[in-house]
């Protein structure tokens, strides 16, 4: 435990030097542990014109003596910490740098390290907002529209919901649920309720996820909130077609999907639009921001739906996506499409 070695070579003088710390780190009051600790500073002259061997031996003699002593003073280390808590940092510090786990001496070069404070908090810790739960329920009515899986992800910018995950078990909402494009991909629970003739009693809840407007006019104007339910799931809520609208009641859910976040990118060297899909929790989204490897992290601007679109030029780039959710969630796709990505192709994250 040297504080330095010091070589000098001086006309026929070798002059080495050994100077031990004494344990001055100790608080007031610890005198026992002072003693143990305690090691004097040696000093010792050796001539190249006298014998060496007397003080040679001396030298390992007095080394032997402080290797003995390590584990005697990792022991009061330990007990220090244990009986006395208050001890200062700069002890604490001293005590690591001299004797590691099991021991071990460890030697550290041109490096100060900073004793690490086990109870702060650390910079890169993780802060995760709660998972999405089940909102209120809400009155609301239902209706169908027919269509394909081609067409009822339309306003939304999914191309087909079945091929995409949705399935047939979507929804057209009123403007006012689908308020501009943000709640598709939004899930919701649906029940038909208050109708014993039209509705399905005793039938489980419907899930169906947002993908489409269902345009003003009629049971969809302002301020209702209302669903027009693809025709092959209507008979899921009502008995059957010929009820045409059934009482509901309805609340947002957690979306439950398999494997990540998909960006389906198109458009061209100066137009890239991104459709992003397959999201869960929440499941809507609310921003999205592009990063390439010479471009900087950059806001994506909504186009239509789900669909986002940015000028950046990302061609030849590794992309990184980051998509936030209205919950306050977000997902981070590292480097999800390859610097040898093409329009068309569809990629997902972790």
């Amino acid at each position: 435990m040297y504080k330095s070695l010091e070589t000098l070579q001086a006309s026929n003088q070798i002059e080495v030097r050994f100077l031990f710390l004494t344990c001055s780190f100790f608080p007031k009051g610890e005198t026992n542990l002072q003693r143990s600790c305690q090691i004097p500073q040696t000093q010792m002259l050796l001539s190249s014109n006298n014998h060496m061997a007397l003080p040679l031996k001396a030298l390992f003699a007095s080394l032997l003596a402080i290797a003995l002593t390590l584990p005697d003073l990792h022991i009061a280390n330990a007990a220090a910490a244990r009986h006395h808590p208050h001890l200062s940092s700069s002890w604490r510090h001293a005590a690591h740098h001299v004797v590691g786990k099991r021991g071990r001496y460890h030697h550290h070069r041109g490096a100060y390290a900073h004793p690490v404070n086990r109870h702060a908090p650390s910079s890169h810790a993780k802060h995760h907002r709660p998972r999405f739960a089940p909102g209120p329920w809400k009155q609301a009515h239902a209706t169908f529209y027919e269509g394909g899986s081609g067409t009822f992800g339309g306003a939304c910018g999914y191309q087909d919901v079945v091929q995409q995950g949705y399935g047939y078990e979507t929804a057209a909402v009123s403007s006012v649920l689908f308020n501009n494009g943000q709640t598709c991909g939004a899930c919701y629970e649906i029940k038909c309720t208050d109708d014993p003739q039209w509705c399905q009693l005793g039938q489980p809840s419907l899930i169906v996820t947002a993908t489409n407007l269902c345009p003003p006019g009629g049971w969809c104007d302002p301020p209702r909130e209302h669903f027009d339910v693809a025709k092959p799931v209507f008979t899921k809520l009502a008995k059957d077609y010929t009820a045409g609208i059934v009482p509901v009641q309805y609340r947002r859910v957690p979306c439950q999907k398999q494997g990540g976040v998909r960006f389906t990118i198109t458009g061209n060297p100066y137009f890239n639009q991104v459709l992003v899909w397959n999201v869960g929790g929440a499941g809507d989204v609310v921003s999205v921001q592009v990063k390439g490897n010479k471009v900087p992290w950059t806001t994506m601007q909504r186009s239509w739906g789900q669909k986002w679109e940015t000028n950046a030029m990302l061609v030849g780039q590794s992309i990184t996506f980051r998509v936030r959710a209205s919950d306050g969630r977000f997902t981070t796709a590292w480097h999800v499409a390859p610097s040898n990505w093409q329009f068309g192709q569809t990629f997902e994250g972790k």
